[in-house]
């Protein structure tokens, strides 16, 4: 079992990244809340991890600190939902966001994410709410607001693949193509990097 790695960042595309630890490289997906949090390529990183064995694979997912990955661990437990589809919730907000809305009941916020139905957002409040009441978060604590959009400083230079990545990233997520490229041509300006075109196109779709 795997459940931390420590090493230096070799690439970062998101959602992936890999991490050189003793001279082996693995290979880590991580929602973009974990992901925009990361240091810079050629540094060292410390990742928490949840590793997932299946016939054809085995898949590593990490998260920058042990609350997100106990969380993933809580959504992976309700019906319906996987490891794709939780990396895609913590992706479109925060952990304590997500902990917010279930606890409001709030489904129309749920929603709005991509491969979460009515019936999906339905069953995960009804499921979580038992196991995320002692989770500590603020009462009053805003989601819409906070969707992806902190004004972090920019991981990524500004690189002439900077909205293919983006793309790329969204439709990852579980977007179609023609949404994440409507999303990203809609919002996009001259020297936004990566992680600032993801940002703008998810908070242009929530």
């Amino acid at each position: 079992m795997i459940g931390r790695l420590r090493g230096i960042l070799l690439e970062k595309q998101a959602p992936d990244l890999l991490i050189e630890v003793a001279g082996v490289g693995y290979e880590v997906q991580l929602p973009l809340t974990s992901f925009y949090k990361l240091p810079a390529t050629g540094e060292e990183a410390i990742i928490y991890i949840h590793f997932v064995v299946r016939e054809d694979a085995q898949l590593l997912y990490g998260f920058v600190n042990q609350n997100e990955r106990a969380l993933f661990r809580q959504l992976i437990k309700a019906n319906g939902v996987g490891p794709k589809l939780a990396l895609t919730i913590l992706s479109g907000m925060t952990a304590q966001q997500f902990v917010h809305c279930v606890q409001q009941s709030d489904v129309s916020t749920l929603v709005k994410l991509p491969g979460v139905g009515k019936k999906t957002a339905e069953r995960l409040v009804v499921e979580m709410r038992d196991r995320l009441k002692d989770w500590g978060v603020a009462p009053n604590t805003p989601v819409t607001d906070g969707m992806l959009l902190q004004d972090d400083e920019a991981i990524f230079s500004p690189v002439a693949t900077a909205e293919q990545d983006a793309v790329s990233a969204l439709v990852s997520l579980g977007y179609s193509q023609l949404q994440a490229d409507k999303a990203v041509r809609k919002i996009k300006q001259n020297d936004m990097s990566s992680e600032q075109l993801i940002k703008a196109a998810l908070r242009s779709m929530m």
